[in-house]
């Protein structure tokens, strides 16, 4: 059961106590300070402080509503007997922050632990959903450690256009080659710009959005079914005041964050994602959110668990058919979990309950073509695999389940763009000599050479192959590739080519073996050849020499460790502040 009403910290038990509830100058000074704002002491001494972390914007069509749900978070902080104060936290807008906002995702998880630390604060609700804002808000409070709810901002309606329904992000990428092709004009390009994203909220997909936001509630960090409630249904209000409602029990009973995850946590976040055919970012997420616990998780860890566990979410891009609105109404992750208890660790506590098991009790699926029996899943292995070889040496990653078969093992020459500009401009040049054979080759786009590790991993086919009905080819890069996105995409090529790595070595015309099955990408070269290549190497200019640029660049780690700063990642304590 719910344990709702845990006896109650006396008023010298919180943390927010030292800033408020001494005898010395500082302390009527906060006090003092406090009224200055407008509340009475009977609003606050005493009581738990909660922080909302809200990632709203103006510019953040993601979390635009963002700035309506704190005010349900602060009603049910109120209704619990907790005091409420919202911070506006760093945005993180997929769509429009460049070069991509993973070069910013770890400045976030530095404002978040910060923030949290320096102020009297007791408890967290952290407001988060657009790709990189989850991780970032998790990684922040885990190194806290203080008790914490996250609040998906929750996936949009689906788009419609012309009797289609559409998928943001994927329809898009679709609809753009039919352009490139000829297929279709500026008049039905004009139309689809106002059909594809149609209310607040991240990709209706199963994208990176929604794929970090249901990892969230398979860490036990949400309330149950919160990461598919849609952005605008009135059930995504009502889940944010019952968010405010259980931090502050979560308060009470002392259940910080390293008491949820943990590495069985994460091992259910693994196998959730991998069976809803989810973005391959997840993998570096997850990592870098795991080494902030304390728990080591790998790429092998990934790999391991993808081969026990099927594909269950028929939702697009992995799946074939339906959206994030279809899969909430089919039983959301609930649903979903039921469905696969065998591979999950119940025995441990939830925001909400003090096993898994408890939470997931009465779960049903509505819709078996939604959310598949394991009888008829949409892949008999987890969406990603692992790839090892010559070429990535630390790791690479394929959503294979998005990809057409006959690419799954494949030989054929490289094409080698050494940044994405250069690519963007020759693409569709008939000189350059590209087949549906080739394997186009993207690198100096990693965590250093992006810089940020932007999502360029969905390289384009050109112009004049998809006029000849080609819609997928083999492409390697060292980037990452947006999770509404699909094709036989080799991603997060570790080490990456700006530090040295293998694919800085590989030049045009080199034959390059994919072959999924063995989990193996191999550059065709003989030992002898590459050596020579590296002996003639030489690194790239540094490119920031001061500012958060250089920090980022000094301190970034590589794809298979997680992309977070060296300094943040280390294990250490970083004691309370002095408050009197």
């Amino acid at each position: 059961m719910v344990r709702v009403n845990a006896p109650r910290k006396r008023p010298e038990e919180l943390r927010s106590h030292q800033w408020y509830g001494t005898e010395g100058l500082r302390s009527f000074s906060h006090r003092a300070r406090t009224r200055q704002l407008g509340y009475l002491p009977e609003e606050h001494l005493g009581k738990p402080v909660i922080a909302i972390l809200n990632t709203w914007s103006d510019i953040n069509p993601c979390h635009v509503h963002l700035r309506d749900r704190a005010q349900a978070v602060k009603r049910g902080v109120w209704q619990a007997g907790g005091f409420p104060l919202e911070f506006p936290v760093a945005t993180l807008s997929e769509t429009f922050q460049k070069p991509t906002p993973m070069l910013y995702r770890n400045l976030l998880a530095m404002e978040t632990e910060e923030l949290l630390r320096s102020y009297p604060v007791d408890g967290a609700v952290l407001m988060g959903g657009c790709d990189k804002s989850t991780p970032a808000l998790l990684m922040g409070a885990a190194s806290v450690d203080l008790p914490a709810v996250f609040v998906p901002a929750g996936p949009m309606l689906p788009g419609h256009w012309r009797g289609e329904v559409l998928g943001s992000g994927t329809d898009m990428w679709k609809y753009w080659d039919d352009r490139r092709a000829g297929l279709i004009g500026d008049c039905e390009m004009a139309e689809l710009e106002s059909g594809l994203a149609r209310s607040p909220g991240h990709c209706m997909t199963m994208g990176t959005a929604s794929t970090l936001t249901a990892a969230a509630e398979a860490l036990g960090v949400t309330v149950p079914g919160a990461s598919s409630i849609p952005a605008v249904d009135s059930g995504h209000e009502r889940m944010a005041a019952r968010a405010g409602m259980r931090i502050v029990d979560l308060v009470h009973r002392g259940l910080r964050l390293s008491r949820l995850l943990t590495r069985d946590a994460f091992e259910d976040a693994v196998t959730t994602v991998l069976g809803l055919g989810g973005s391959t970012n997840a993998v570096i997420h997850l990592i870098a959110m795991a080494g902030r616990a304390g728990v080591r998780l790998t790429l092998d860890d990934f790999d391991r668990i993808a081969r026990t566990v099927p594909v269950l979410a028929n939702v697009r891009p992995g799946g074939r058919t339906h959206l994030m609105e279809d899969f909430h109404f089919a039983g959301g992750l609930p649903g979903f979990l039921s469905r696969i208890p065998d591979l999950l660790h119940l025995d441990r506590p939830t925001v909400c309950h003090d096993t898994y098991r408890e939470q997931l009790a009465g779960a049903r699926v509505h819709d078996d073509d939604v959310i598949r029996t394991r009888d008829h899943p949409v892949a008999a292995e987890g969406g990603v695999a692992v790839l090892r070889g010559n070429l990535c040496p630390d790791g690479a990653v394929i959503k294979h389940i998005a990809a057409e078969p006959r690419l799954l093992r494949h030989t054929g020459p490289a094409v080698v763009f050494d940044d994405y500009r250069t690519m963007q401009r020759t693409i569709d040049d008939p000189a350059l000599g590209i087949t549906a054979d080739s394997v186009l080759v993207l690198r100096n786009a990693g965590p250093r050479g992006g810089p940020g590790m932007p999502e360029y991993g969905m390289l384009p086919i050109p112009g004049h192959l998809l006029k000849q009905g080609v819609r997928d080819m083999v492409r390697i890069s060292d980037a990452r590739m947006s999770g509404t996105s699909y094709g036989a995409c080799v991603l997060h090529i570790a080490p990456e080519s700006y530090v040295g790595g293998p694919l800085a070595l590989v030049r045009t015309g080199d034959p390059v073996t994919l072959d999924v099955a063995a989990r193996s990408l191999r550059l065709d070269v003989d030992d002898e050849e590459l050596a020579r290549r590296r002996a003639e190497w030489t690194p790239p200019p540094v490119r920031s020499r001061r500012g958060y640029g250089a920090l980022y660049d000094q301190e970034i780690t590589q794809a298979d460790t997680g992309c977070d700063f060296e300094f943040l990642a280390r294990p250490g304590e970083v004691p309370d502040p002095y408050a009197g």
